[in-house]
């Protein structure tokens, strides 16, 4: 008698089901990440990937004129996307959120430290065309600022109109002007010169930069020249900023104005416009205001500063960082003498809450005359 067990037989009918469970499963979805936690990401990316590049072995001099191709470790670069990887699965979870992209957490650093770095990371990672010296650097704005009368009376502020300002690039040519409703204005040309003071106040009689461009009045190559290092254009700014009146709360104010006109009125180059950021992080009483509108009705979140009664607030896209524009408005009673925009201090100011002005820049382009327009894209 055979011991032998029977192997026993496949059925027919299980074949479509055995096949099936042989098959690999599907890989499992991967959720997305926004756009602020992608930037988070890239930042963290870009900070741990220079500490886990191997240190390469000495090499032979190489001439002065002769410049390497990038070379990227791949060790290193994989190493770098485990830790980006690990970053999000933390980002993701619900004990991760509110994180900064250094790993601490929300209550660790104030939220406006956390904004402007966001800011500062994607205006470092814009990208922006070279503006050569001959050229002239156009910004075009939607603005709208107050006026009182000089009698005293009820604050207005005007309907909001187009501005446009050309100026050039190293301060060799005289600048344009023109806003609606009052004639082209020449900047900076040879004799008597019309300069700007702040935005929407009325152009004034001077000379062409006798003591040369500086923060106050610059030039685009003034601007590209300036530190990329926070703290070294901080005390610049500072430094080039200073009045005997105020205190230490009017210097900073004074530094908070300067980085925002700037912002508004100028074309820094990604990485200038970065350090303004964080120099802009390090000066005391700079707050997040969630909600605010330009000039030209784009709501964004707000980086904004509170000095004499008014707060003036810089307007950020929501997803991409990008500066849209800035306004003031009045939160209180304001120092007696203090005048802004024309707009005369005293104890009978415009109720809290009033708009005093605000702009939004629309275009900023390099054009090769005053008064050239830049081709639309499209």
């Amino acid at each position: 008698m055979n011991a032998t067990p029977r192997r026993g037989t496949r059925n027919p009918a299980e074949e479509p089901g055995r096949r099936e469970l042989a098959e690999p499963l599907p890989p499992p979805t991967v959720p997305g990440l926004a756009d602020d936690r992608r930037l988070l990401l890239r930042e963290r990316l870009l900070r741990e990937a220079p500490a886990l590049q191997p240190h390469p072995a000495p090499a032979r001099r190489r001439p002065a004129w002769y410049r390497s191709p990038v070379r990227i470790a791949v060790p290193a670069l994989a190493a770098a996307l485990a830790i980006a990887g690990a970053v999000a699965v933390d980002l993701d979870h619900p004990a991760g959120r509110g994180r900064s992209a250094s790993g601490a957490g929300a209550g660790d650093a104030p939220e406006v430290v956390l904004l402007l770095d966001r800011i500062a990371l994607a205006a470092a990672g814009s990208e922006q065309p070279a503006v050569r010296a001959d050229q002239f650097v156009y910004i075009e704005s939607t603005v709208a600022y107050a006026a009182q009368s000089a009698g005293g009376g009820p604050v207005t502020v005007a309907p909001a109109h187009t501005r446009q300002v050309w100026q050039s690039a190293d301060g060799s040519r005289p600048g344009l002007l023109r806003e609606e409703g009052a004639p082209d204005a020449p900047l900076h040309e040879d004799g008597p010169v019309l300069h700007l003071d702040q935005r929407g106040a009325a152009p004034r009689p001077g000379s062409a930069r006798p003591g040369g461009p500086s923060i106050g009045d610059p030039t685009h190559a003034y601007v590209a020249s300036l530190p990329t290092d926070p703290d070294a254009l901080l005390k610049l700014i500072r430094d080039e900023t200073r009045g005997a009146a105020g205190g230490a709360e009017g210097r900073d104010q004074r530094a908070f104005t300067a980085i925002g006109d700037l912002l508004a009125e100028t074309w820094a180059p990604p990485q200038v416009g970065a350090a303004l950021y964080r120099a802009a992080e390090r000066i005391p009483g700079v707050t997040v205001v969630p909600s605010a509108t330009d000039a030209a009705g784009r709501e964004g979140v707000a980086v904004a500063r509170t000095a004499h009664g008014r707060q003036t607030q810089w307007v950020f896209d929501r997803a991409t960082y990008a500066f849209l524009g800035e306004r003031t408005v009045v939160t209180g009673a304001e120092g007696e003498g203090e005048t802004e925009g024309g707009v005369e201090a005293g104890e009978a100011g415009p109720p809290v809450g009033t708009v005093l002005g605000g702009s939004a820049v629309l275009t900023r382009a390099a054009v090769d005359r005053a008064g050239e327009l830049p081709l639309k894209a499209g």
